[in-house]
């Protein structure tokens, strides 16, 4: 069979975290310049081959001094390490449309193995023909297994910024 290649629609995407600010509320953030591919045999995601790349000076917190911290060599070393990329290693279906994307995620020069659980919402054609995928991936890293290691210490104990960064990402891909 033959192999498709889907790319994403970035208009129909979003790349956001959430990450405890002062151990008591979460703080969001997302990227505005994102791209991913998708590989398949014919149009089933099943064992599907996933790239992802995220621009780090698009980042966007709500603050402009924030996301420029964000960008310095305190967190994210824009200016050394430009992307944050993800390559994935496995796709497996759980059941149903439930399924485990799993790859190796590299920020900031380091690289680990991650997994995100991910709803496969199926493909349809658009009004204008196209046919489209989607899918919802969530999961969880540590911000210090990357080296964002970054953190202050509060005056009532504990720190100003959490390790735990919960990654909530939706793709709508098009069928190339």
């Amino acid at each position: 069979m033959s192999t498709t290649k889907w790319v994403i629609d970035p208009t129909h995407s979003e790349i956001i975290f959430k990450v405890k600010h002062m151990m008591f509320t979460n703080l969001s953030g997302s990227f505005k310049k994102f791209d991913a591919t998708a590989v398949t045999e014919g149009d089933n995601f099943e064992n599907a081959k996933f790239d992802f790349s995220a621009e780090i000076d698009s980042i966007d917190t709500g603050s402009a001094d924030r996301d420029k911290h964000l960008k310095s060599g305190d967190f994210f070393d824009g200016e050394q390490h430009p992307e944050i990329t993800f390559t994935s290693t496995a796709f497996t279906q759980k059941s149903g449309d439930d399924y485990t994307l799993t790859g190796d995620l590299t920020i900031s020069g380091t690289t680990k193995s991650i997994t995100l659980d991910v709803e496969f919402g199926g493909t349809a054609k658009d009004p204008w023909g196209n046919v489209k995928a989607g899918l919802s991936a969530t999961g969880k890293i540590n911000r210090k297994d990357f080296g964002l290691t970054w953190n202050a210490a509060l005056e009532t104990g504990g720190v100003l910024v959490g390790e735990e960064v919960k990654l909530h990402i939706e793709l709508q891909f098009a069928k190339a």
